[in-house]
């Protein structure tokens, strides 16, 4: 630090500051007098300081770095150092190039014999003159050391453990990180290692926070695993993961980089690739030694075996293991009429308010499957319209098999025209389009999409014959059948005698039996010995009537006030059939089912009203935590 060097600092000439250092300043103000002296003591400012003569060695080596990181990093450095018989001195610049600079002087000042240099920004490589005015050797270290500095492998182990989740088949891969320095290298190596496994990068999937849109990607299952730069982040998103009612690994696999010198609890148990800052700090302070003594250093480059420590939280995709379910039935584009009255016979209603969504109840029950955390494939036929795109572009979105979808030439997408009465009450027109043109060969080219099907969900909107077929394909696959009998008036022996759970409301219920005088229970005693195992009856604002050979329950209805019934059977039934699936037994599966239809009534549509998991759960975990345990 020179003479002028102070003087720039503190904005006066070099002979205020000589007069004020020679105690020649009478006619220079205080306030003036004040700021040049802090400035010189701040700077470890010495005159003449350039002709003094250092001495040759000081056995005192300075570590000077910027950033909390660097922590773990010191402890090998001062070990190595104390073992090669030297002192330490170090200073902290906290990022800040002002108080970089007084390190620096302060560093020069006692005459180090080398210095281990972590720049605070781009520019204070600038501040490296000091060092070579004084003689004094240095290395750089961290991401604005310039070309020589010194790099912990960030990228190789952001790499590996990106790696490490594509071998388990993973594809949808999030990454983790912070706003430290180190972040931009662990990214470089997510990058390079999607990149060379012909992967998509997806910039959406590259978080900071644990903020809302991550809590969107988890719901809607466009992440399967996550890899973390910091272990007590992973720790956070791992109670936040718990948090949402999802399971890891099996829904979710989370792995994690962990510093061997931090603190880590026995649980949660998470997979974490261990890394030893200490050591890159041991391996710091050997090359300074060697530039000290100017011989050769015995490795060029930091290096470290990267392996995971345990498999707690990682696992193949949830997608890959689990049983999903296939739908079968009707796709339709879906016109909403909101009225004060339905209409009838001679009088005419008006409407100011309209809307259009992806209907269907096949497309509706797919929806709400993934909504619930399941892979769903879709069995059914669109035409070669522009709805059929929009039907396609739907079902993406919601990650929805599509490969069953057929699109027949010079034919129009089903269409459903439905009224909604002020207090929910609708009816319903349906254009079947396509639809009517769905044939059992269209279910055997397809029955592979039956192999890993714990469920398969069909509705009566299609032909009979194809509805026969699939129940038979089904059940050639081990498939149980849920079906749902609407716009069917009757159902053949063989239909029946294919159908392991059958859900209609109480006037299908009554079509479906050849006495309508017959009570409820009569009626699904009738359907009961014509084969089908379960009977569940929807019975709208009064719940469900259930029965088969170990249960007869009525179950109430959830509490929601209506505001448009249309989706209460598909909320239902889709609901139903997924949480059998998640191993629940049948009468909490059907209680749950409740509270999904409850919810889908409460607004309008189908689509928009299908709830998901996290926000289901959550409910239920308010008004009836215990239904939700499994072992009950």
């Amino acid at each position: 630090m020179t003479i002028k060097e102070i003087a720039k600092i503190a904005g006066v000439s070099p002979s205020t500051v000589s007069k004020i250092m020679n105690q020649k300043d009478d006619d220079i103000r205080p306030e003036t007098r004040e700021r040049v002296l802090k400035i010189v003591k701040d700077y470890n400012y010495t005159p003449y300081a350039s002709i003094i003569t250092p001495p040759q060695i000081t056995w005192i080596l300075g570590i000077l770095y910027s950033s909390k990181e660097f922590d773990s990093t010191l402890e090998g450095i001062i070990h190595t150092a104390q073992e090669n018989g030297y002192t330490t001195i170090v200073c902290c610049s906290y990022s800040d190039s002002t108080q970089e600079l007084k390190n620096i002087a302060a560093l020069c000042k006692h005459h180090v014999d080398g210095i281990i240099w972590e720049p605070a920004c781009k520019d204070s490589l600038t501040f490296a003159s000091h060092f070579e005015e004084s003689g004094i050797p240095f290395i750089t270290t961290g991401s604005y050391g310039g070309e020589s500095s010194l790099l912990f492998p960030y990228s190789k182990f952001g790499k590996a453990l990106t790696q490490e989740l594509l071998d388990l088949k993973h594809t949808k891969i999030a990454c983790l990180l912070d706003r430290s320095s180190d972040a931009s290298a662990f990214l470089s190596g997510y990058k390079e290692c999607l990149f060379e496994n012909h992967q998509i990068l997806d910039e959406e999937l590259v978080f900071y926070e644990l903020n809302d849109s991550l809590i969107y990607h988890i719901n809607s299952h466009q992440i399967s695993g996550i890899i973390s730069l910091r272990y007590q982040k992973s720790l956070e998103l791992y109670q936040l993961i718990r948090s949402l009612h999802y399971r890891i690994p099996e829904d979710i696999s989370l792995i994690s980089l962990k510093d061997n010198s931090a603190d880590t609890l026995s649980y949660p148990k998470l997979s974490t690739c261990t890394i030893s800052k200490s050591a890159f700090g041991v391996y710091l302070c050997r090359k300074l030694v060697d530039k000290i003594k100017k011989s050769e250093p015995p490795k060029a480059h930091f290096d470290q075996t990267i392996t995971l420590d345990n498999d707690s939280s990682v696992n193949t995709p949830y997608s890959l293991t689990s049983s999903k379910i296939v739908v079968v039935g009707s796709i339709n584009i879906d016109t909403y009429l909101y009225v004060e009255k339905l209409p009838n016979t001679g009088k005419t209603v008006s409407t100011s308010k309209s809307s259009i969504y992806p209907g269907g109840k096949a497309v509706n029950q797919s929806i709400g499957v993934s909504k619930l955390g399941h892979r769903v494939s879709l069995i059914g036929n669109v035409g070669s319209d522009l709805d059929s795109d929009i039907i396609y572009r739907t079902l993406n979105e919601y990650d929805i098999d599509t490969y069953g979808v057929k699109r027949c030439n010079q034919m129009n997408t089903g269409k459903a025209y439905i009224i909604v009465e002020n207090n929910g009450d609708s009816m319903i027109s349906i254009l079947a389009g396509a639809n009517a043109h769905f044939t059992p060969e269209d279910i055997r080219k397809k029955c592979h999409l039956f192999e890993d099907a714990g469920y398969c969900l069909i509705q009566s909107e299609i032909p009979l014959d194809t509805v026969e077929e699939a129940c038979r394909i089904a059940h050639q696959y081990n498939t149980k059948t849920i079906f749902k009998p609407s716009a069917c008036s009757a159902l053949s022996e063989s239909i029946l005698q294919n159908i392991d759970i059958l859900v209609p409301n109480q006037k299908e219920l009554a079509e479906l039996c050849p006495d309508t005088t017959w009570s409820i229970e009569e009626q699904v005693s009738y359907l009961l010995n014509c084969g089908i195992e379960t009977v569940i009856v929807t019975l709208g604002a009064q719940g469900c009537y259930v029965k088969n050979k170990e249960l007869e329950q009525y179950f109430p209805a959830a509490d929601f006030t209506a505001v448009d019934n249309t989706g209460a059977s598909d909320a239902f039934i889709c609901t139903f059939a997924s949480y059998l699936l998640y191993g629940y037994s049948l009468e909490k599966a059907v209680k749950i089912a409740t509270y999904a239809a409850g919810f889908c009534i409460s607004r309008d549509g189908v689509v928009p009203a299908l709830i998901e998991r996290n926000s289901l759960e959550s409910y239920i975990n308010q008004v009836e935590p215990k239904l939700l345990n499994l072992s009950t």
